[in-house]
Parts: structure tokens; C-alpha cells; sequence
């Protein structure tokens, strides 16, 4: 049969238009175990594939620490959402613990053990999860192109080897946070994860790193020796041998929640992409109450203060005592996300320090009359205060907090208080300093303008990094041998050997034989 010119056209548009929604329209499972700022990435990035065409329905569990003021009821005409939860007494222990581990933060006692038990809890969460057989069969019988995960969580790996689907893992920190990879990461200029060093490292700075460099591999082993058995008794034969490495580097992707505004300049691989900001919004008006507040402080303008999504209130009386001391000196005003109930009825408020359950954090950093953000050095907040160029008080208390306020404080975009060294007078000058001090709105403003000039916005970048993965089956282009290499291979200490011996070999021959020639001459003088 023979077509004319017109008719090849038709078939072809035809063939286009039927073929257009295979090639961009996906079934994603977005993954998010775990609540407070995790949950807001992973709603963000649930939100924009939906808005890019594709069907998405995130796992969501529900009952870990929640935003004050917050429901994690997510969004009309977007994402499906299957939750899941432990049930109610297990949320009102967890939830109960992770309060007390508050108090030990702003104590400064962040321990590794502590950490190992917020992992054992993520364990035991695991196990109930991936033992629940109706939510697995009905994941299952889904048939999902591709899982975004929170990379944070262990459990997320399982469970996407479980399923049994090709997954991007996003960790929602910075580039340092996981331990698996293989990114190249020269020890001279390059921090290991809380070594809370800058990218200028004096002698002792490079030897520190070097040995939280050889401590690393055994601290991510006892965070997967909490999740060893949960991965046996669940993926039977299938149980990675490799343990956590092994799961993580079977990622098709990483993307990271960061940029070279606040990041140290490294080398990356072809398999990692930096999303960070997605967040970052441009500020909308703020309702009239809070703007007749600000009006009220005239130019001076105004403090934003919250210590992170799952910090709801500052539980150490003391610390309360000298933080307000420090606030009323300015004729600035204070606005502070706190948990009110848990305010101390002996502990006044000073007449400029507005106390609220939830703030509009975005628009607060955004508007003209605001001069400072107090934090706890988290990395959104800290992508925040890059995006509308403020300078920060670093206040960090756990986890990444140390290493992010350090790449702040090296930018030049704020400075840092411990939590134990906090004094009315430490508070009182430092917040002097960086309201008057314009060195600091500079660097502010510099760093704003990197991170808003990246040619392509972070959640279109993630798009369409995944939309890659998606069009070429996966992202093994992307993914060098060495991912795969054995340690030693890997840092060539087969080869170094091979020339030890080589370089070595014939010196201790000639050693032998002159040691065997020595040893003869002296039998022959004896006799």
C-alpha cells in the first residue's frame, strides 16, 4: 500500500500524539518515613512531578514529631497519599522520647548512642512497615517506574528492594551526610561528616579529618547492624550481603538538598545532582496582624527565631532565662516559633518578643524590615536565609546542624553560638555584630545572588534528572565501575602492594644473600 506525502504526516502525528504521554507521564512513589522537614521536601517534590504530568502517590508515615501549627494533610488537586503509622500508643512513646532527646540537644549532649537509638526506633518502625502485607501487596501490584526516597532512612532502601522498583535516593542534607557513595572526597580540602571543619585546613584540621575519615565506616556499620535483621527477615535471599553500601549505591540517582552557594566546592560524580532550595519561594504578603507588628519597630526592623521543624520549644529553664535577656536588649522585634503550653508561667516575655505556634518562615526572611534569622542551622532554613539573602545566629543542636553552621560561618553568612555557651551578654553581642556589622548583609547578598542565578530552578532539575533516568531505563550510564570495586581496589592499595613488592622484593633478595655471603666468610675464619 502507498501513502501519499498528507497521509504520512497524519499517521505520524498520529503516532506522536499517542506515544507523547509513555514518554512523559511515570507512576512515581515518593517515599517519606520520617516527619517534620523531610515531609515538606518530599511534599515539594511530590508536588512538582504532579504538576509535571506524572502520577504520583507518596508513602507516608504518620505519627513521627510533628510541625507545630502544621497538618500533614497535603495538597487538593495533586499528589495521592497512603499513610501509615504504628498506631497510637507507639506514636505517644516515640513522640514522648523524641521530646526528652529536645532537652538533651539543648543540654549539648548529642551522643552517637543517641543517635543509634533514633535509628534502632526508624528499625523497629521498618519492620512493622514492611510486615504490613495489605499496604506491601497493594505497592506491589502498583508497578511504580521509579521511587523517590528519603535518603535519610535506611528503611526506604528495603523497601525499595522489596518492591522491587528502580529508585532515586534524595538526601535532604549536605553533600558529606552519606557515607556510601563513593564521591571523591580529597581529606585536604574536602570535611568529612562532623568533623565541623571548613574547606581551609590547617595540619591538625587535615589530621582530624583523616581520622573521622577511618571512624566513618565503623559508625555506618553500627547504623546498619539496626536494620541487618529487618532486611533478613524481610528480603530473605535477596538481603544485601554488602549492607548499607550495597543498598545505597543501587541508586539509579542521588540528589542532594544543597548548592555551591553553601556548599564547599568538591568534586561530583555523574550520578549526583544538587536540587538545593526547593523551598525557596518568593515571599508573599504577610496577613495584617503580623504586619502591623512589624510596623510597629519602625526601621529596625525585626529577629526571626525558631530552632527547626521538630524543635517546638526550648524545655531548659535557664537557657530560656538568658535567651529572652538577650532579645529585650534591642529595640528590634522578636518573633519566636514556640510551642506556647510549654511556655514557663514564672518566665515574663519582654514586651518585644512575640511568641507564636507557627510562623510563615518563607515570607518572614522575605520581607524588606527583617535583619536577622536565629537558627538551629537546619539545612532548609539555612538555604532560606541564602535565598532572601539574611544573616544568621547559628544555633545548632544535632545532627548535621554543626557541619551546616560552620560552611554558613565560612561563607560569611553568619555566626555560631553552642547552646551551652549561651549568656545574655554572648547573645547581646553577637546579635550586635551581625545587625551592624554590613559585612555580613554582603556576604548575605552575594551568596543570594549564586544561588538564584543557577540556570535551571532545583525542582526542575531534579524533574528532569529523573525524567533522564526514566527515558534511558535507568541510570547505569551514569555510575562508574568503581561503585562496584572492592575497597582496596578502589583505593589502590592492590597496586601499592604489587609495587612494594616489586620495589622491595629485590632489596631484601640482596639483603639475604649478602647477610648468607657475610655469615660464610665468618664460618671460614673460625675454622
Amino acid at each position: 500500500m502507498r501513502y501519499s506525502n498528507n497521509n504520512m504526516v497524519i499517521v505520524f502525528l498520529v503516532f506522536s500524539l499517542l506515544t507523547v504521554p509513555v514518554l512523559q507521564c511515570a507512576k512515581i512513589l515518593t517515599v517519606c518515613l520520617i516527619g517534620g522537614s523531610h515531609y515538606l521536601l518530599l511534599d515539594e517534590i511530590s508536588h512538582n512531578f504532579h504538576q509535571h504530568g506524572h502520577e504520583v502517590r507518596m508513602l507516608l508515615q504518620l505519627g513521627n514529631p510533628v510541625i507545630t501549627g502544621f497538618s500533614y494533610t497535603g495538597r487538593a488537586d495533586s499528589y495521592q497519599t497512603s499513610t501509615w503509622s504504628l498506631g497510637e500508643s507507639y506514636i505517644k512513646e516515640y513522640n514522648g522520647w523524641f521530646l526528652e532527646q529536645q532537652t538533651q540537644f539543648l543540654l549539648g549532649r548529642d551522643a552517637f548512642s543517641d543517635f543509634l537509638n533514633f535509628m534502632g526506633h526508624l528499625s523497629y518502625q521498618c519492620d512493622h512497615l514492611l510486615g504490613d502485607r495489605e499496604m506491601m501487596a497493594f505497592l506491589q501490584r502498583e508497578h511504580y517506574d521509579i521511587a523517590i526516597l528519603d535518603a535519610f532512612n535506611p528503611c526506604s532502601f528495603i523497601l525499595a528492594r522489596k518492591l522491587g522498583v528502580r529508585h532515586v535516593a534524595f538526601y535532604p542534607g549536605p553533600l558529606n551526610g552519606p557515607l556510601s557513595i563513593a564521591l571523591p572526597s580529597p581529606l585536604s580540602y574536602v570535611p568529612v561528616f562532623n568533623s565541623q571543619l571548613s574547606d581551609h585546613m590547617d595540619l591538625w584540621g587535615r589530621t582530624k579529618n583523616l581520622l573521622y575519615s577511618l571512624l566513618a565506616p565503623i559508625g555506618q556499620e553500627f547504623v546498619w547492624s539496626r536494620f541487618r535483621e529487618v532486611a533478613e527477615r524481610h528480603l530473605g535471599a535477596d538481603s544485601p550481603p554488602g549492607g548499607l553500601e550495597e543498598l545505597y549505591q543501587g541508586a539509579e540517582l542521588w540528589a542532594f538538598n544543597t548548592d555551591f552557594s553553601l556548599e564547599f566546592p568538591q568534586p561530583l560524580m555523574p550520578y549526583t545532582v544538587l536540587v538545593g532550595g526547593l523551598l525557596n519561594k518568593p515571599a508573599k504578603p504577610l496577613d495584617q496582624d503580623l504586619e502591623s507588628w512589624i510596623s510597629g519597630y519602625g526601621e529596625a526592623g525585626f529577629i526571626v527565631v525558631t530552632l527547626g521543624s521538630m524543635v517546638s520549644s526550648v524545655s531548659v529553664d535557664h537557657l530560656l532565662v538568658e535567651m529572652t535577656a538577650g532579645f529585650s536588649q534591642f529595640p528590634l522585634g522578636v518573633i519566636w516559633r514556640y510551642d506556647l503550653e510549654r511556655w514557663p508561667s514564672h518566665l515574663d516575655v519582654p514586651p518585644n518578643l512575640r511568641l507564636v505556634d507557627w510562623l510563615p518562615l518563607n515570607d518572614l526572611l522575605g520581607h524588606p524590615k527583617v535583619r536577622l534569622f536565629v537558627t538551629h542551622g537546619g539545612q532548609n532554613s539555612l538555604l532560606q536565609a541564602v535565598y532572601h539573602a539574611v544573616p544568621v545566629l547559628g544555633i545548632p543542636l544535632f545532627g548535621d546542624q554543626f557541619d551546616n553552621v560552620v560552611r554558613a560561618e565560612a561563607k560569611g553568612l553568619g555566626l555560631i553560638i553552642r547552646p551551652t555557651h549561651i549568656t545574655r551578654e554572648l547573645l547581646s553581642s553577637t546579635i550586635q555584630a551581625l545587625t551592624q556589622d554590613s559585612r555580613f548583609k554582603s556576604s548575605a547578598l552575594s551568596l543570594s545572588r549564586i544561588h538564584r542565578s543557577y540556570p535551571v530552578p532545583p525542582g526542575l532539575r531534579l524533574i528532569q534528572w529523573v525524567e533522564h533516568i526514566l527515558h534511558n531505563a535507568g541510570g547505569s550510564h551514569l555510575r562508574p565501575i568503581s561503585l562496584t570495586q572492592p575497597w582496596y581496589q578502589r583505593c589502590l592499595l592492590d597496586t601499592a602492594l604489587l609495587f612494594s613488592l616489586l620495589l622491595l622484593g629485590p632489596a631484601a633478595l640482596c639483603w639475604a644473600l649478602c647477610r648468607r655471603r657475610k655469615s660464610r666468610d665468618k664460618n671460614k675464619k673460625l675454622q
